[in-house]
């Protein structure tokens, strides 16, 4: 939700403020601004809509060697250039980006109302400048004058701000992310590590409570006290190039095709040479002695690989359920120390997640998370951290990290399975072996669909269902959440038993029925397929090329390579998203940055 991006260096640095927005424009598109500390005093500029509108108006009248900007996703007010940040106090010597949501804001407005400062928007964010104004006139100098604003505000945010007079760009976080990039003599801040990524990858990850202080010479950094604090700098593995659409028409695309690395990485060195064993170095066999459950926690797509695996480890008899973290955090399930609770985040800074895997703690469970950044706050904050090693994800919609989310917890319940049970999986150097090929069939997958020319057949129509059963199911969930973000068409997945106990009432003829086959269950899915194709509905199977049975029982098929029945269901999730992706190109949709959607979903 939303992008905050600074930089401070000895040079005019609005070109480089202006590239991170433009890197960060998946978190929020709304509107955008840019606010400079010139020689004189604050300039700002800010638009309603996408970042292009905004470089329009940028001009040389706000060159500075400090800057802040801001892409948004609304929520305060609609996206107007009044709701747009940079906001402003009421003299225009203070400027403040925000990410997240100030639950306080109504009390705080009302008091510096009450007080004769004036409001022109509609968010909760411009009390900042005007808290940060109201202690300046107090006779606090402007570091002190930033913390005291901060210390009344409630709620979770990234917040950086501009005081005229003060050589120095201010910022701090609690429960929204904000990192540091370190350049030489330049020093940036961001909500992720892509908007900066062409300039360094070279990163500090920075604690809810730190305050930064940016200036031309080099940076600071205290804790909520004040002391100094050494947070140290990590470099990040990802290439500029990772950030790049290279190429491709849509990020998307690029994703999509990307599967095959993501993958390789993603188990690369964490399974024995003998297909025997799992190797993940920070959790050897006994690692989860005394665990008697799992709870995953996880949103949108996250949800869905957690019900994958979710289905994994009960197929192994180990007890375990998914939770949608946002339900979770507010009416939570019961745990014990015996019970492993993985939160599953892209980002590990997803808010629903954090506020569950936090109240999963302090009930006395043992936490992990797997994630996708290093240094996010999950990591950070959980017992242990699994890294999925998929690189950056720039398309809204999420591709190669539910692979290589798959991928990971797949290693996870085999682990998981020997220690809790006693024993490994019936079939675990099956199991490896597939995965070990897992980026050789999704490679195959890429060079063979059909999904494209399909695309042209079932473009137009009422509506779209998605069914399968095991770990077909959480698949078929997927690839409707996926039509139905870049499509704006309606889909809707279903356990495929589900389809008679009420959504069969609006299968038509116009109403295509997407079946997932992973090779158990296959009879009684059949069995569905028929129960819509007798009431004249299309059915499209995505099932093994070596399937015969479902191939001549269907429309279509989108054929995948032969694999492991619990590994399939990567595959044929791969042919769903290219049938979303070609039917959003024809219908031309905004693919990377669809209406009303952000990236990472940093409040509740």
């Amino acid at each position: 939700m939303c992008g905050i991006t600074a930089c401070a260096g000895s040079d005019d640095v609005v070109d480089a403020v202006l590239t991170g927005l433009k890197n960060l424009e998946y978190r929020g598109y709304d509107s955008a601004g840019v606010a400079t500390l010139t020689e004189e005093g604050i300039g700002v500029h800010k638009r309603e809509g996408g970042i292009d509108r905004l470089v329009d108006v940028v001009d040389d009248s706000i060159a500075g060697r400090l800057g802040i900007g801001h892409t948004r996703w609304s929520t305060h007010g609609a996206p107007t250039d009044e709701n747009a940040h940079p906001h402003t106090d009421c003299t225009g010597s203070v400027a403040v980006v925000h990410n997240g949501i100030i639950e306080n804001y109504d009390e705080l407005r009302g008091e510096l109302s009450a007080a004769g400062h004036l409001f022109t928007s509609e968010t909760d964010t411009e009390v900042v400048p005007h808290l940060i104004e109201a202690e300046l006139a107090a006779g606090h100098e402007p570091e002190a004058a930033f913390r005291r604003a901060i210390d009344r505000l409630e709620g979770s945010y990234a917040i950086a701000a501009l005081i005229d007079g003060t050589d120095a760009i201010l910022a701090t976080r609690r429960g929204s992310p904000l990192v540091l990039g370190v350049d030489g003599d330049r020093r940036f801040l961001a909500s992720d590590v892509p908007s900066f990524l062409e300039f360094t990858s070279r990163v500090v990850y920075l604690h809810d409570g730190d305050v930064v202080r940016l200036a031309t010479d080099g940076h600071e950094v205290t804790d909520a006290d004040g002391d100094p604090v050494d947070r140290g700098i990590d470099t990040v593995d990802w290439g500029s190039e990772d950030a790049e659409r290279d190429g491709y028409d849509h990020y998307m695309r690029k994703e999509i095709s990307e599967q095959p690395d993501a993958l390789e990485r993603a188990v690369r060195g964490r399974i024995a040479d003998d297909d025997r064993d799992v190797v993940l170095e920070d959790f050897p066999p006994g690692t989860f002695d005394g665990i008697s459950e799992v709870h995953f926690l996880s949103c949108g797509t996250s949800h869905h690989a957690s019900l994958y695996a979710r289905q994994l480890l009960c197929d192994r008899g180990v007890p375990a359920h998914a939770f949608t973290a946002g339900e979770y955090a507010t009416t939570p399930a019961p745990v014990s120390e015996e019970t492993l609770v993985v939160a599953v985040t892209q980002s590990g800074e997803t808010a629903d997640t954090l506020a569950s895997l936090r109240h999963a703690d302090a009930a006395g469970a043992r936490t992990l998370a797997v994630t996708n950044v290093v240094g996010s706050t999950a990591a950070r904050e959980a017992d242990d951290a699994l890294f999925i090693r998929a690189g950056p994800e720039i398309g809204v919609a999420a591709t190669k990290t539910f692979s290589s989310q798959v991928a990971v917890l797949a290693l996870l319940v085999e682990r998981l399975t020997e220690d809790v049970t006693g024993t490994p999986s019936d079939d675990r150097e099956g199991m490896l072996s597939a995965l070990r090929a897992l980026p050789s069939h999704v490679g195959r997958v890429l060079e063979e669909s059909t999904a494209a020319s399909l695309a042209g057949r079932y473009g137009e129509a009422d509506g779209r269902f998605f069914i399968g059963r095991g770990v077909a199911y959480p698949v078929a969930r997927e690839g409707a959440l996926k039509f139905k973000e870049i499509t704006y068409e309606h889909a809707e997945g279903f356990a495929a038993g589900e389809l008679k106990h009420g959504p069969l009432a609006l299968v038509t003829r116009d109403t295509p029925v997407f079946a997932v086959f992973s090779g158990r269950h296959d009879t009684k899915t059949l069995n569905n397929v028929e129960e819509v194709r007798s009431r004249g509905a299309p059915v499209v199977a995505v099932a093994s090329e070596r399937n015969d049975r479902v191939l001549e029982s269907v429309d279509e098929c989108l054929a995948v390579p032969e694999t492991h029945p619990d590994l399939l269901g990567v595959l044929a999730n791969v042919q769903l998203q290219l049938v979303s992706y070609h039917v959003a190109d024809l219908l031309d949709r905004s693919i990377d940055k669809p209406r009303n959607l952000a990236k990472s979903v940093t409040v509740e």
